[in-house]
């Protein structure tokens, strides 16, 4: 069921953009980021595919860190979407704010907290319940510490529910998250696995209590903070990517099952990078899921960024590959189209970075035969051993990429 309203296109969004593409491009962050540029591109020593794709990237990245900066005071809150692509509000220009390896399934949105403060999360889920959908309490170094799942929401008749957020125990309050010392900000994340009818849960927070104790931060504080969060940016995605580029090329054995650093709870990650030697060749990976409810493989550049999601397949989710047989998927990453559903489009770049994800267990865990076999093929002699009803023509193509970018449009702007 679609709504008039969009839970990411808020009254409250729009003027958060607003006021984050006006400091973004102030003399003191352009001078920022300026030094962040030549921090990072000595940092990174990037071959030159992936120094074509930096100056988009990077403009994604910085201004990430701008929206999510300014959305960092407990006594103020707000629910902020922190990556998005780009958009257009009131006919300007808006970046996009792809960061740290982005899930292109997630819209992941930001709530700042304190364990001395008490707050009131309010919201409304989608007819639809989404797949994965966690309320996740960070610590300031990506370290959960509370943690409510989407499939464990109370909500009434209509779908809505409150959360309440403070140090006590629930005591029986329903959808209660306690808070400790180390609270630092809710990390929100909606799974979008079927694009067309999904839709994010509806969100506001309240804080409660007496009258904020000063007033909002100001102009130079909030560009300080964000000049902050700029060069923290750069650090970590150039920290997280050499998990994977410190590895074997298109070797995907590389496990990742944690609860810091900004990994989700219950979440298997498994990332390498890929290496393709030219047009003719593609990787090709064998993914079983291990029992997995949800699954994506996404790929992205070293800037931490996705490349075209909407109109390419710069990454497939469950819904949107085909299974084979045995309920396991075959992927295909290749330069070129090769005429397979399943196929990965690295954006006319041979080589990058795939954080697969696996997620949605039954019991918890996932089975042992959950895993990724890889290995490059030459893509004529891979097509030739395919029957006919596997591959698809240009025309076909086409549809579906069309259906693709129709599909994504909504997170765009009011539907």
């Amino acid at each position: 069921m679609r709504r008039p309203n969009n839970p990411i296109d808020t009254a409250q969004q729009r003027e958060h953009e607003l006021l984050a593409l006006e400091l973004f491009n102030s003399p003191e962050l352009e001078r920022v980021r300026a030094q962040v540029q030549d921090f990072w591109l000595d940092l990174a020593q990037p071959s030159a595919e992936m120094r074509s794709c930096f100056a988009w990237a990077f403009e994604e990245v910085m201004f990430g860190a701008v929206v999510w900066a300014l959305n960092q005071d407990p006594l103020y809150p707000r629910v902020i979407t922190i990556t998005r692509l780009p958009h257009e509000i009131h006919g300007m220009a808006i970046p996009g704010s792809r960061w740290g390896i982005d899930n292109p399934d997630s819209v992941y949105r930001v709530i700042p907290v304190s364990a001395a403060e008490s707050y009131l999360i309010r919201g409304r889920v989608a007819q639809r319940r989404l797949v994965e959908n966690y309320f996740t309490l960070w610590d300031a170094n990506m370290r959960t510490v509370g943690l409510l799942s989407g499939k464990d929401l109370q909500v009434d008749a209509q779908g809505r529910f409150e959360i309440s957020v403070d140090s006590r125990p629930a005591s029986g309050r329903p959808n209660h998250i306690q808070t400790d010392d180390s609270a630092h900000e809710f990390y929100i994340r909606d799974v979008i696995l079927d694009w067309e009818n999904d839709r994010p849960n509806e969100l506001s927070v309240e804080r409660l209590g007496p009258e904020p104790s000063r007033a909002q931060r100001g102009r130079d504080e909030l560009t300080e903070l964000a000049g902050q969060y700029m060069r923290k940016w750069a650090a970590n995605t150039h920290r997280w990517n050499q998990q994977a580029l410190g590895r074997q090329a298109n070797d995907f054995s590389f496990v990742i099952d944690r609860d810091d650093d900004g990994a989700q709870v219950g979440q298997i990650y498994i990332m390498g990078h890929f290496k393709l030697p030219d047009a003719e060749h593609a990787l090709l990976l064998e993914v079983d899921l291990g029992g997995a409810e949800y699954f994506i493989a996404p790929i992205t550049n070293i800037w931490g960024t996705t490349n075209n999601i909407t109109s390419r397949n710069g990454c497939l989710n469950k819904h949107q590959a085909l299974a084979d047989t045995d309920g396991c998927y075959t992927f295909l990453l290749a330069m070129t189209d090769p005429g397979v559903q399943n196929w990965l489009d690295p954006t006319d770049m041979s080589e990058g970075i795939l954080t697969l994800r696996w997620a949605e267990f039954e019991n918890g865990r996932p089975a042992s035969s959950l895993g990724v076999r890889s290995q490059l093929v030459k893509l004529d002699e891979y097509r030739a051993g395919l029957p006919e009803e596997m591959l698809l023509d240009a025309s076909q193509r086409r549809t579906l990429s069309e259906q693709r970018a129709a599909s994504y449009r909504w997170r765009l702007g009011p539907e």
